[in-house]
């Protein structure tokens, strides 16, 4: 049975709450018990089959979304895209993928053997979006990813599930710029990701982002148990282009940093 977007939303949203105890505090803190709209989700990958970013993308696509821009992050090996959909309200989706070949031996061995945990019938039903991780891996195996790459370490751990949700900005009653919420933010205990400054972009890129630090959580692995950042919050604040339509990408130099929320503090 093929999910409506609304019901794919909320089986993402209330897992990425089990795994993000900040999310409700947040949204409480910033809109007071009412509505927030989220700006985007973002989800993690790699890029072998069955799981790249087209096969994820494709429960999307069968929704009514389009791909809308391509993104490189040469220094952390990923590529990514992003997928608006028709009805603006309905949010953006930003999928990344690592570029597994372009890691050492060791960390593509450990990543194959990972997705060879994934049965492919799996991929095609909506719910795999936020099924979690597929596999098992040790101390030892989880600290050589994160040697090489947070995210691939991130993906051991967690595996599919948003890895964050946004604050439209825009859309937040009672906030006019970013510099308010961050503050707001930091008065109430959070801590933000500071990485490249609190907030990466301005008004001239047409997109502003601040983000939490992801919380962190206690991760039973194969053979040790280990406190592993989770999820986080994002804010986007987004600026009107030339023609006076508000701008609906991404800048890769901002998202970037983003990627960073998840590092250990």
């Amino acid at each position: 049975m093929m999910l409506t977007v609304e019901q794919l939303f909320d089986g993402l949203w209330q897992d990425y709450l089990s795994h993000t105890p900040s999310a409700k505090p947040i949204h409480q803190l910033l809109g007071g018990g009412a509505d927030i709209i989220n700006d985007h989700i973002a989800l993690r990958t790699f890029n072998i089959g069955p799981v790249t970013v087209d096969a994820l993308a494709q429960h999307f696509l069968n929704l009514g979304y389009f791909e809308a821009g391509q993104y490189d992050f040469e220094a952390k090996k990923l590529k990514a895209k992003h997928f608006q959909h028709a009805n603006p309200h309905y949010p953006k989706v930003f999928i990344s993928e690592l570029l597994v070949e372009e890691m050492p031996t060791a960390v593509q061995t450990l990543v194959k053997r990972m997705v060879a945990s994934v049965n492919p019938e799996d991929v095609s039903k909506p719910e795999f979006l936020y099924s979690g991780s597929h596999w098992q891996v040790s101390k030892d195996e989880y600290q050589l990813l994160a040697q090489h790459s947070e995210y691939a370490a991130w993906m051991s751990v967690w595996g599919y599930r948003a890895n964050h949700f946004t604050v439209s900005v825009n859309e937040l009653p009672g906030f006019e710029t970013l510099e308010q919420v961050n503050q707001a933010l930091k008065d109430g205990g959070f801590t933000l990701n500071s990485s490249g400054g609190e907030i990466k972009g301005s008004k001239a890129v047409l997109l502003e982002q601040s983000s939490t630090m992801a919380d962190s959580q206690q991760v039973q692995l194969s053979d040790a148990k280990l406190d592993i950042p989770s999820c986080f919050y994002e804010f986007a604040l987004r600026h009107k282009d030339a023609a006076g339509e508000l701008y609906q990408g991404f800048v890769a130099a901002s998202a970037d940093k983003i990627f960073e929320s998840t590092n250990a503090n």
